[in-house]
């Protein structure tokens, strides 16, 4: 009876223990598992960037570099006439017209472009645009997290950021980089590093500052390659407010989306096509080599190779994928590269304006439309090339006609020294309202214009 009575207790006690001990063992699987999982998912997630909005500098009217005036500080440097010649031909095909500006110190006859005047345009862009774009969304300069700035040719100490800081009162562990020598694409690398530093520091904002000082960029000598730069480049900039905050998606403009970045400098002539120095007799200016086009060109397709498969829809990637193989294995030379359709990855694009000729040979390359380019064109037949920051000018000039909704795509390409070529896709979160204050505003009706071959 006794031996009876125990054993169903014992057996039951095997039995209890057998599910417990498989019930933690069940239990710690699962729990690590789901630590591997939260762990990976941690590792691999992107921090989704937002861009909130931007602002473009307006120059005052006053400011305006018509032609006429143009010509005639080149009377006032005794140049050769061949040398003016070659200005106003320039000129004339830069695509640029009579509302471009230049800074106050570059009006002055003789301009003088000393460090204080380079210093005083800096702070008259920087600190308009700057000021708009914080109180605009009402945002304490205390609570920016991230500070990038890009100024290519000018170089100060202390530097920009730090102007900027010590302007607006920023935090004192505000984390600030002034980037130089980056040339025209440095504003889309300013939001490369911008972007990075948001996927590193959570509830983060980040203030992006793009422009190029013209006062000291002037050439005097007769080196035709170091004119060109005299004719396209004028007064502008751009500040751009991003972050990575899931609240602020409700107000935001655009998402990015990618970000691909394309460096030739290994190679030679890609290093040399945009490139400052001395002429024969001593005097610094930028050369603008005869290849810069077919470098750009270049570029833009490595660049390209990178960003197809990303945003192509798999129809494009198919038949560039074939055409490459009758190309490459097949040998079959006298077919011509097929061209990926890109107006099924984007509604909208914005090539940087760097002269009449880039906008058309890029729209060429990539078999565009001509309406395609309107807002590099507009751009930089109104504020003329604006370097990093032109981008920005074209994006504002599609907001401001009314074109830019919610769920399209905007692809910037920007090219720069070095030789660089810079690609950011952006989607739009919500319909943009024409009618919001912008650089675009006061006469975006006159526009698209139909550029004239001046007569000067």
């Amino acid at each position: 009876m006794i031996m009876k009575s125990l054993l169903p207790n014992y057996f039951s006690f095997l039995n209890l223990s057998s599910i417990s001990k498989c019930s933690i063992s069940v239990t710690q699987s699962i729990a690590v598992i789901s630590l591997i999982l939260l762990l990976l998912y941690i590792y691999f997630r992107s921090t989704s960037v937002y861009l909130i909005d931007y602002v473009c500098y307006l120059p005052p009217d006053n400011l305006r570099l018509p032609h006429s005036h143009f010509i005639e500080h080149l009377d006032l440097y005794n140049l050769d006439k061949e040398i003016i010649d070659f200005h106003i031909k320039v000129l004339e095909k830069s695509g640029i017209g009579v509302e471009a500006c230049m800074p106050e110190s570059v009006h002055q006859l003789p301009p003088h472009t000393s460090l204080k005047n380079t210093q005083a345009e800096t702070e008259l862009v920087l600190f308009t645009i700057v000021d708009d774009l914080l109180s605009k969304h009402n945002i304490h300069p205390k609570s920016i997290d991230i500070l990038v700035s890009n100024c290519s040719i000018f170089s100060p100490t202390p530097c920009i950021t730090s102007t900027i800081i010590n302007k607006f009162g920023f935090r004192s562990n505000v984390k600030s980089f002034s980037l130089s020598g980056m040339g025209c694409s440095a504003g889309l690398l300013s939001v490369s590093l911008a972007k990075d530093l948001l996927r590193v520091h959570k509830n983060s904002l980040a203030l992006v500052l793009s422009m190029e000082a013209v006062a000291p960029n002037g050439y005097v000598g007769n080196k035709k390659s170091k004119i060109i730069a005299n004719v396209l480049f004028r007064m502008g900039g751009a500040a751009i407010l991003l972050s990575n905050k899931n609240q602020d998606k409700g107000i935001a403009k655009y998402k990015l989306q990618h970000l691909v970045r394309t460096h030739l400098g290994s190679n030679d002539k890609a290093y040399q096509s945009v490139y400052q120095e001395p002429d024969e007799n001593g005097i610094v200016g930028v050369s603008l080599s005869r290849s810069l086009l077919s470098v750009a060109a270049s570029a833009l397709k490595i660049n390209i190779i990178t960003l197809g498969p990303l945003v192509l829809p798999y129809s494009e990637q198919l038949r560039y994928a074939w055409s490459m193989i009758r190309r490459k294995i097949w040998a079959v030379e006298n077919k011509e590269m097929y061209v990926p359709n890109f107006k099924k990855a984007f509604e909208h694009f914005c090539i940087h304006a760097g002269g009449k000729a880039v906008i058309d040979g890029i729209v060429g390359n990539l078999k565009l439309r001509r309406e395609d380019g309107e807002a590099s064109r507009m751009a930089l037949y109104r504020f003329g090339n604006t370097s990093s920051s032109s981008l920005w000018y074209e994006l504002s000039y599609l907001e401001a006609k009314g074109r830019v909704k919610k769920g399209h795509k905007v692809w910037q390409i920007g090219f720069g020294s070095g030789f660089k070529c810079n690609s950011a896709v952006w989607k739009c979160l919500s319909d943009i309202d024409p009618n919001v204050r912008s650089a675009w505003s006061d006469r975006i009706h006159l526009y698209p214009v139909e550029i004239p071959v001046f007569d000067c």
